[in-house]
């Protein structure tokens, strides 16, 4: 399935290099180019596209201004010519963002990333996903579930201690992160820890321990979890 795309830019030479470029990509399919930020974001707000190349330093309004005001947000790669845009930019959960000038390499590094978001956003309408996408550092990062030991609750935060390498920070909810992985494969054993079924080695007193040697304690609300690791 190709990514239907819409890019916008108020200087003709910068739009008409990233229209050569989508035609250059087969993944992408270029619905419309505007010149009008204005006229942009108007089609944007009555029409669905899966992603948007905007211009962020624009006249009449901001590439940042547009994103705000859509309520149905596509995938957003921004870009501009000025570096200081860059965390406002990944605020909005951009995918990427290209500093101009912009070569064909760095377009489909870009590219290449939206398309594995945009395939991971099918699946999760489909039972099975295989990874996690989440946004840590400012940058769109995808997780293997495989690779997941356990996830912690840090409040506002998430912590997820991976297998292997450091663990991944995001701004996101114990209740949100549950609701992209699998029911079988993730459990909840305590109001700070969800893990993974398959790292745990053993079950005692009301502690599970993983493979990699943590402990994690479960909690009373969550006990039905250790006779569902029985049957496994």
């Amino acid at each position: 399935m190709k990514i239907k795309c819409v890019a916008i830019d108020d200087e003709p030479l910068a739009l008409a290099l990233m229209q050569e470029y989508i035609a250059r990509t087969p993944q992408l399919e270029l619905v419309k180019t505007f010149d009008d930020a204005i006229e942009g974001k108007l089609f944007l707000q009555s029409n669905s596209v899966d992603l948007l190349f905007a211009d962020i330093n624009m006249p009449d309004i901001s590439g940042i201004d547009i994103v705000r005001s859509l309520q149905e947000r596509p995938m957003i790669i921004f870009t501009t010519a000025y570096k200081n845009y860059a965390l406002e930019g990944f605020e909005l959960d951009a995918v990427d963002y290209l500093l101009k000038p912009i070569s064909f390499e760095r377009f489909t590094r870009a590219v290449n990333k939206a398309s594995e978001y945009f395939e991971y956003k099918q699946k999760t309408e489909r039972p099975g996903p295989d990874s996690l996408f989440v946004y840590s550092e400012y940058r769109l990062v995808k997780i293997p579930l495989t690779e997941i030991d356990y996830i912690e609750s840090l409040e506002d935060y998430i912590r997820i201690h991976l297998s292997a390498g450091k663990p991944i920070m995001t701004l996101m909810t114990m209740k949100k992160v549950l609701e992209k992985l699998p029911q079988n494969e993730f459990r909840r054993i305590h109001r700070g820890y969800i893990v993974a079924v398959s790292r745990v080695k053993s079950i005692l007193n009301k502690k599970a321990r993983l493979q990699s040697g943590a402990e994690l304690p479960i909690s009373d609300s969550y006990l039905d979890f250790i006779a569902d690791w029985r049957k496994v």
